[in-house]
């Protein structure tokens, strides 16, 4: 199991983060840091595989947490380091790529570019843990890949094509392709992906109540109700309606 700890300011999107994480299979979240004085002190206590790590923290830049982590001296070389950040300037991509990060993701994203990234990431860190005498064709493979430790591809564009979904394929995008066409007035990108990536994590034939939906996502439920309802509007979600003994029938919210 590969042991994740997220580090972000933005409470909001380190539950987005994680969420996202959780569902990878053969991944965990170890934590969730909001500072780069509790990053580096959870690395301490927790000594994850990898960090998810922004680059704007409200303390020290992440830029100088990703030196610490993966600097001379630190316990075991370090974890690993992807970079999740809006921060595209040339100038932080060089120093994320100099200090040792393995991937360097721009937000905002779609939510399966980040399940790929932690896909190739596992595969490259089996290939490196497999590895006992390799010959060229292994180390080219390994270092003209995205490897662990040595970053390649370039930072995504939020703006990149979404390959269309195979047959029997859920849409692009995961937990984060929450809407088709502008968001209605009021309602934010980063809130809706999280109202997403919380009624995708429910039981599809189940479902979710606005009320379940924001005790997990830690809105209220005048919030919650309106993001799923948009949903609804936008064919990514549907509604059935459950029936109680007295009152009002509830609507139960399920992915599409």
């Amino acid at each position: 199991m590969i042991r994740v700890l997220v580090v972000d300011d933005d409470f909001m999107v380190a539950r987005l983060h994680s969420t996202l994480v959780a569902r990878v299979p053969g991944f965990e979240v170890d934590g969730v840091a909001h500072s780069g004085a509790q990053a580096l002190s959870l690395v301490r206590e927790l000594a994850p595989d990898l960090v998810l790590l922004d680059l704007y923290l409200p303390d020290v830049s992440g830029l100088e947490v990703l030196r610490r982590l993966r600097g001379d001296g630190a316990p075991g070389g370090g974890p690993d380091v992807l970079v999740i950040t809006a921060a595209r300037d040339a100038a932080s991509v060089r120093a994320a790529r100099h200090g040792g990060a393995v991937q360097y993701v721009v937000k905002p994203f779609e939510g399966r570019l980040l399940v790929e990234r932690l896909e190739r990431y596992a595969r490259d860190r089996r290939e490196f843990e497999e590895l006992t005498s390799p010959g060229q064709d292994e180390l080219d493979r390994v270092f003209t890949g995205a490897g662990t430790g040595v970053p390649q591809s370039a930072p995504a564009s939020a703006g990149a094509p979404v390959p269309a979904p195979q047959a029997g394929e859920a849409p692009a995008g995961g937990a984060l392709a929450t809407r088709r066409g502008p968001l209605p007035k009021g309602l934010t990108e980063q809130t809706s992906a999280l109202v997403r990536a919380t009624l995708d994590a429910s039981c599809a034939q189940a479902g979710l109540s606005a009320s379940e939906c924001a005790r997990h996502s830690g809105l209220s439920r005048v919030s919650a109700r309106r993001y799923l309802e948009h949903f609804v509007t936008t064919g990514t979600a549907r509604v059935t309606l459950r029936y109680g003994t007295t009152g009002r029938p509830e609507r139960r919210y399920h992915p599409v």
